[in-house]
């Protein structure tokens, strides 16, 4: 009968005959690499998600608020993450970050909600 090897470090399997790695250690260690670079896309963007929310909610302290879209640019406010969009019946669209909403107005205006 053939000895199984662990995919990450090569030493013999002990035990079941469908086990692939010799130990936890080992087996998370192959795991972690193999998702490294899914699970770094998923981290950076989840840290850009919270700096859009921290800066929305910074800036929208009462609720609802107007603001310049200066004011969002000169706090690094990346325009093209969000979590969620509402189109109303009249046609204006909402970009969400989780509950922080923003709506582009005219005049390189946006109105800054929080929902409800």
């Amino acid at each position: 009968m053939e000895k199984k090897l662990c995919l990450e470090c090569g030493d013999p399997i002990q035990g079941r005959s469908d086990k692939k790695f010799c130990s936890d250690y080992c087996r998370n260690t192959y795991n972690n690499k193999v998702n490294k670079d899914s699970k770094n896309l998923i981290r950076n963007t989840n840290n850009r998600l919270r700096k859009n929310y921290r800066i929305l909610t910074e800036l929208n302290s009462g609720g609802k608020t107007k603001v310049i879209r200066n004011t969002l640019n000169r706090h690094n406010f990346d325009f093209s993450l969000f979590t969620s969009i509402y189109r109303t019946k009249a046609g204006k669209v909402y970009y969400y970050v989780y509950d922080q909403g923003y709506l582009e107005l005219d005049n390189d205006y946006f109105l800054l909600i929080k929902k409800e």
